[in-house]
Formats: structure tokens, sequence, C-alpha cells
């Protein structure tokens, strides 16, 4: 081409062992995979095993919070519900999954 735009040549790559790119990128990548499981897996994980302990040893007269934020003590547990009383006379069957937190004795007469 003869016009004002010039023939573009191409360069040769930065000097360097061949293949050099690609071990670059297997490196970061498994650096990438380790952050991800350290950042993300590993406390959802700690996160179930806690709250499998919580649900195992839930039993009658314990005070829990619910994941909707019922506050009430337990008076019945079955295998995946539970019955709550939150007011004298006042019954709810909730699902077991659904209590996350334990509360201290006596949190009830104080809210």
């Amino acid at each position: 081409m003869n016009g004002l735009i010039s023939d573009a040549w191409a360069q040769a790559a930065p000097g360097g062992a061949p293949g050099g790119g690609q071990l670059q990128f297997i490196l970061m990548m498994g650096a990438f995979i380790l952050l991800f499981y350290f950042m993300l897996i590993r406390p959802q994980q700690k996160r179930t095993r806690e709250h499998q302990a919580l649900m195992s040893k839930l039993a009658a007269g314990d005070e829990v919070v619910t994941s909707g934020g019922m506050l009430g003590k337990i008076t019945d547990v079955g295998d995946t519900f539970i019955t709550l009383e939150v007011a004298d006379g006042v019954r709810l069957k909730v699902q077991k999954a659904q209590i996350t937190q334990l509360m201290p004795k006596g949190t009830l007469k104080s809210a």
C-alpha cells in the first residue's frame, strides 16, 4: 500500500523462555483457586458445622432466636420441627433449621 497508511509489521515478543506465559497463567489460576477456597468455601463450611452442632444440642427449656427474629422457649424437639413457646400459652411449630442462636437462660424474662 502506497497511500497515507504505512504497512504494519509485527514485532517479536520480548525475550524470555518459551512457554513462560503459560506457567505464569497456571500459577495465577492456582493462586486464585486457593484464595477462593480460603476466603469463601472454608468459612462457609465452618458456619455449617457450627449450625449443625447447635441443632443437635437443642433441648426442651432452651431459649432460642429464629431466623425471623422470634424469641421463644423450646417446649418440644422433634426430628425436623420444634415447638416454641413465645408467650404464655402461645406455641408455634418451627423448622429446626430456622434456629439461629441459642440465648442464655433468663433472656425471655428480660425481653
